[in-house]
């Protein structure tokens, strides 16, 4: 038998499997289909690290072990190459992005092939294909004929680095989730997309698939709906209401002041009136430059000014009450202003104990002198007027019906989730296909038309005054309106990153069609998609994006199913050896590229899977890298000590039935390490009898054929099994045959254990209590008592009670 080289036996089968189209998908096959997913890579020039090996490597056990369960799988790869990634990478080298992605792709590519994964490479996309980005703008330009694409003026996000405007989603924490700037605020033009009239569709669809809870958790609470009312606040001696919503309108009597963002139109149009004006626009200018993060997350140090000439009248009790401008308030949620109840609100009763304002208790129980009274789900009324006495449950009922029957207020839901801000003000993304007229307003580009042409530039630099690199070019952005023929201009701005990625799963299905983003055939057969793994840093990024695109096509009957994703599971990060998350500056990051050179794929792969549980973070240790490689070398030495014979050995009956049945739940379960654990342990055991049957040695390098493909493949082709590995069966298990003929029984005296005896699992009373009476260690429990009472379970416990 020759030795086993990882690395010339890992290049010979990944030429034999790209040779012979081994994985590739058969579109509408009569076969059961699987249609696994992982989020594909930015290429941008950083290469593959250990975190994308670990999500790849998660997926591909699943697909590999469905293909010889006999299913059609597709599990495809692709760039998702198009936006500030591959740009800023761009800027960097000084080269173009259209060569930078080029090059990059191949590097992908390269380094994905020699992890040897069973991609369908027939299917894989590129968003910056033009008939790719044919459909994302025909995508965008039914989102704006629908109405859910709009453009308005507005304060955004802004990273001044990156010189762009970023979602909420992007600028969590108050920086750029790309290169880590400070975001500003910063009033522009801008696109959006009307996301939040989705919030229900998307909440409900999470009823409808399997999604680990705390993916589930987090989707809820980046949509934030809550249930409440809108109450109108009458601004004295004006024609104008201060609305304001509310999820706690049953302390609307304990109101003690107002508070409106400093962004507030209010501000503007009753300037005139407003006595301390200057002030008021000193703390606007302060404001403007604190990012929402620390307006609304850091602001510990309460800030505001009273607007003197502005007072608003408590709408139930008459009362008029001062109107503050403060920056914890945000026009962009709820109306842009608050009523403020100290007695029962931390932030409002903090706002209220710094500027001298008044605290009334509405709701008994606490000590609003010493603090805000926050535990009042279920309080008793007090000082409200018509809701003395009531709980809270039924006062929130009655003042709501209160105030819709008099014309102050009506019930509510609101949503925390903002609409999407919807472009870059950069080069290197999908040209939105809008034509400004004069005469016509915003029109779209003809579908027909499709694709808009991204124009070839040399200077694809950004602007500092935060405007698009295209906005320069004349010959592309002036046109003739496609409804009256008029002189007109181009939308400069581009399509964010994650315009291509919203709808990626879905050309997978049928990368090559001309007419549609996919037929009605492939996608009837292949989605929704099965199981879709990825990082958690996407869930309040890719994965809501793309539930909503997908149920906006559904609605408008481009895809027969609602949600994308049937299962979406997530992995947990791969730290360095010194417990802290990977990066170059602190020299831990590990190169997948020198583990595969040293140790091979299979190696890398089975350490991935082995390194920890797989939904929580694992630290890198290079000698458990070893101890994997020294794993599959007595893998490959099993077959020195094959022995004669058919099927399974009575020796080694049990422990193959056990085996096959923990490897398949694990990997479905997704305990890739247990999974390992139990094939080392066969391994071991094999070791210790010092022989193996064939087919023993067949059922084993199936089961770990998913995480170890390419030895297990030669052993299959060295051993003269007929045909490929990855065209076998996958191996069953004989539940009665997973339970040991001989076990080691608990033997308990008086109900506490003393020690086990290695009985048969069948073995009658009278066996097990001469092995246990004979068993010294339990014996010296019996010596000098009386057995009054035996309690015997075959196979489970033998219990001896004393006196």
């Amino acid at each position: 038998m020759k030795s086993y080289n990882p690395q010339s036996i890992e290049k010979k089968w990944q030429e034999i499997w790209e040779k012979n189209e081994t994985f590739k998908a058969q579109d509408n096959s009569e076969k059961k289909k699987f249609y696994g997913l992982v989020e594909f890579p930015y290429p941008s020039g950083v290469g593959l690290h250990v975190g994308h090996i670990r999500a790849y490597t998660s997926l591909e056990v699943i697909s590999r072990k469905r293909r010889l369960e006999g299913f059609n799988v597709l599990f495809p790869i692709g760039w998702d190459a198009f936006g500030l990634p591959t740009e800023n990478y761009a800027m960097q080298t000084g080269k173009h992005p259209r060569k930078v992605t080029d090059d990059n792709i191949k590097v992908f590519t390269a380094q994905l092939k020699a992890a040897g994964y069973s991609f369908d490479w027939s299917k894989t996309v590129d968003t910056t294909d033009p008939e790719y980005y044919k459909w994302t703008q025909w995508i965008f330009v039914q989102l704006f004929k629908h109405g859910l694409a709009f453009k308005d003026k507005t304060y955004v996000n802004f990273c001044n680095k990156c010189k762009v405007v970023l979602a909420n989603e992007e600028s969590q924490n108050g920086v750029c989730d790309r290169c880590g700037s400070e975001v500003v605020q910063m009033e522009k033009d801008v696109w959006f997309l009307k996301i939040r009239e989705y919030a229900d569709k998307l909440l409900e669809g999470l009823n409808e698939v399997n999604f680990l809870p705390r993916i589930r958790l987090e989707q809820e609470n980046w949509i934030g709906r809550s249930y409440g009312a809108e109450v109108d606040f009458k601004l004295k001696d004006t024609d104008d209401n201060l609305r304001v919503f509310t999820t706690r309108p049953d302390t609307l009597y304990g109101v003690t002041f107002m508070v409106i963002a400093p962004e507030h139109p209010y501000l503007e149009k009753y300037a005139s009136r407003i006595t301390n004006l200057d002030e008021i626009h000193n703390y606007q200018e302060m404001s403007r430059k604190k990012t929402e993060f620390e307006r609304v997350q850091l602001a510990k140090d309460k800030t505001g000014v009273e607007i003197k000439g502005l007072t608003a009248v408590n709408p139930v009790s008459g009362e008029q009450v001062p109107v503050w401008v403060a920056d914890y308030v945000m026009m962009g949620y709820g109306t842009g202003a608050i009523m403020a109840v100290p007695g029962h609100d931390t932030r409002d009763w903090e706002f209220a104990k710094k500027f001298n304002i008044p605290i009334i208790e509405v709701i008994e129980g606490g000590n609003i002198e010493e603090e805000a009274f926050i535990d009042v789900e279920d309080g008793i009324m007090v000082n409200s007027g018509m809701l003395n006495g009531l709980r809270v449950k039924e006062a929130i009922a009655k003042i709501i019906d209160f105030l819709q029957e008099n014309k102050l207020g009506e019930r509510k839901t609101n949503y925390k989730m903002k609409d999407w801000a919807f472009n870059r003000q950069r080069y290197w993304g999908e040209p939105i296909p809008i034509i400004h007229c004069p005469h016509c307003g915003m029109v779209p580009v003809p579908e027909e038309e499709l694709p808009l042409l991204l124009p070839d530039v040399e200077n694809y630099q950004p602007t500092d005054t935060g405007e698009s690199p295209l906005a320069n070019i004349e010959e592309w952005v002036n046109v003739k309106c496609p409804v009256c023929g008029g002189d007109a201009k181009r939308e400069t701005d581009t399509m964010p990153q994650w315009a291509g990625s919203s709808w990626y799963f879905l050309r997978y299905m049928d990368p090559r069609n001309h007419d549609a983003l996919a037929s009605q055939e492939n996608l009837n057969y292949w989605g929704p998609i099965d199981w879709y793994n990825g990082g958690m840093e996407h869930v309040t990024r890719h994965l809501i994006y793309s539930r909503f695109w997908h149920r906006f096509l559904y609605d408008i009957g481009a895809v027969p199913f609602p949600e994308p994703y049937a299962k979406r599971t997530a992995q947990g990060l791969i730290l360095g050896s010194d417990g802290e998350k990977m990066s170059k500056s602190r020299g831990n990051v590990v190169n997948p590229n020198d583990i595969i050179d040293e140790f091979g794929a299979d190696t890398l792969r089975t350490y991935i899977m082995f390194i920890g549980d797989y939904e929580k973070y694992a630290i890198w240790n290079d000698s458990s890298v070893k101890g994997c490689k020294r794993f599959l070398d007595r893998a490959w030495k099993l077959q020195d000590m094959i022995a004669e014979g058919e099927g399974y050995s009575d020796k080694h009956m049990t422990l193959m039935h056990k085996t096959i049945k923990k490897v398949s739940e694990d990997y479905e379960a997704m305990k890739y390490n247990t999974a390992i654990a139990a094939m080392m342990s066969f391994v071991n055991e094999v070791f210790n009898d010092g022989f193996v049957t064939k087919d023993e040695l067949k059922t084993f390098i199936t089961l770990l054929n998913p995480v170890a493909p390419h030895i297990t493949e030669e052993i299959w082709e060295e051993q003269n099994f007929g045909g490929m590995l990855n065209e076998a069966g996958w191996p069953v298990w004989d539940e009665e045959k997973t339970v040991d003929d001989v076990i080691e029984l608990p033997v308990q005296i008086s109900g506490k254990v003393r020690g086990k005896i290695t009985v048969s699992k069948d073995a009658d009373l009278e066996t097990a209590r001469k092995l246990a009476i004979d068993d010294e260690n339990i014996n010296k429990y019996l010596e000098g008592k009386t057995i009054v009472k035996e309690v015997y379970v075959p196979g489970k416990i033998f219990n001896i009670v004393v006196k």
